[in-house]
């Protein structure tokens, strides 16, 4: 609100000078209220506050009315306030391993989109792969009554999953669909992801192949699909001819250091698959260096189908996963289920990754079914 001193003459008083438009700025610095924003539309308190719920029963005009009145002077609300007079807030506890990888980064775009148009509001937590850490962070999103919980992973601690289990709120388990599940799950079986790039890679002839990884100790679905790729090779009677593995955070330099250590080990290995596609660019980089011709000599074999896996001569082969989508449709499903339009229904969505073999064969097919 634009003040004009103009407005205010300069007024005496017989001990001093008397700004009477102070007052008035003194005033807009006191903290606004759903009667403030009330007043300003023109309507009820009552219906104020059921517009800025976003009510049904509220018309689609008085909404836009009481919303502008809101914004104009300055109203933000009190959700503390607000929780304690109901069970729960509109917030929606997030908790993911990490926020660097940009695999997680898709995952908060389609969460953050899903929910983008409504009164609920993601809160993130970050567990950096650490059971005792993600207790920490779930148990103190929960404090805060959030409306529901989306959670990475499934195979959760005792511990983890009974204040879960009795918080007694929507919760969907994102990016696994192995092991047991406490409600919802939105994701894929990584078990079956590795073994399934097993089988394309045995399909199309490959048979001296290598593991690179970056297992940290909790990354559960990293191990899953190592165990998978490695019952499919057992089923074929090999095993990997080559294992090198680290116990840390997954990034490019990683998997150039990573890389050079196994061709040390295993020079003669005609395919290697990693944890990620972000060790195997790293490795990829390494390989140009060195002379290393991808994929006629190497195939190099990642994992979510990331723009850096096809933006570099030598595309690697991997596994496409719509991470966007596993968050569009975990926060789909708490809105169906915070709003009562499917209450009491758990949901379970698979959504199967793709894999691309690009360019690592001659003749050999680009997607294999």
């Amino acid at each position: 609100m634009d003040i004009d001193f103009r407005d205010f003459p300069l007024q005496r008083s017989s001990e001093q000078r008397v700004w009477p438009w102070f007052a008035k700025v003194e005033a807009l610095k006191k903290e606004v209220t759903l009667r403030d924003v009330a007043a300003a539309a023109g309507v009820s308190k009552m219906t104020a506050s059921r517009a800025l719920r976003g009510a049904q029963d509220v018309s689609q005009a008085t909404v836009l009315k009481v919303n502008n009145a809101a914004k104009e002077i300055g109203y933000v609300g009190n959700h503390l306030a607000a929780s304690l007079t109901k069970t729960n807030s509109n917030l929606i506890g997030v908790v993911l391993p990490n926020l660097t990888n940009v695999v997680f980064s898709h995952v908060m775009n389609g969460i953050t989109e899903a929910l983008g148009n409504t009164i609920f509001q993601p809160v993130f937590g970050v567990t950096e792969w650490d059971e005792d850490r993600e207790y920490e962070v779930i148990k103190n999103i929960l404090s805060w009554r959030p409306a529901g919980m989306i959670v990475t992973g499934t195979g959760l601690p005792a511990s983890t999953r009974l204040i879960l289990e009795r918080a007694n709120i929507p919760l969907v388990q994102i990016m696994d669909t192995d092991g047991e599940v406490i409600d919802s799950v939105v994701g894929f079986s990584h078990e079956k992801a590795g073994y399934d790039m097993a089988q394309a890679l045995l399909k199309i002839g490959k048979r001296r192949i290598g593991f690179i990884g970056c297992i940290v100790n909790n990354d559960r679905r990293a191990a899953k699909r190592r165990v998978g790729f490695r019952r499919a090779l057992k089923e074929a009677n090999l095993d990997f001819c080559c294992e090198v593995n680290e116990a840390a955070v997954s990034s490019v330099s990683l998997g150039r250091k990573l890389m050079q250590e196994a061709l040390q080990d295993c020079p003669d290995m005609e395919c290697i698959y990693f944890t990620n596609d972000d060790i195997a660019a790293g490795a990829l980089f390494y390989c140009i260096e060195r002379g290393i011709d991808v994929p006629s000599r190497l195939t190099l074999v990642g994992f979510n189908g990331m723009d850096i896996s096809n933006s570099f001569p030598g595309r690697l082969a991997t596994s496409v996963t719509d991470l966007t989508g596993i968050g569009t449709e975990a926060a789909k499903i708490l809105l169906k289920r915070c709003t009562g339009e499917k209450s009491e229904v758990s949901e379970r969505i698979v959504l199967e990754p793709r894999i691309e073999l690009g360019n690592s064969v001659s003749n050999a097919p680009t997607e294999y079914d």
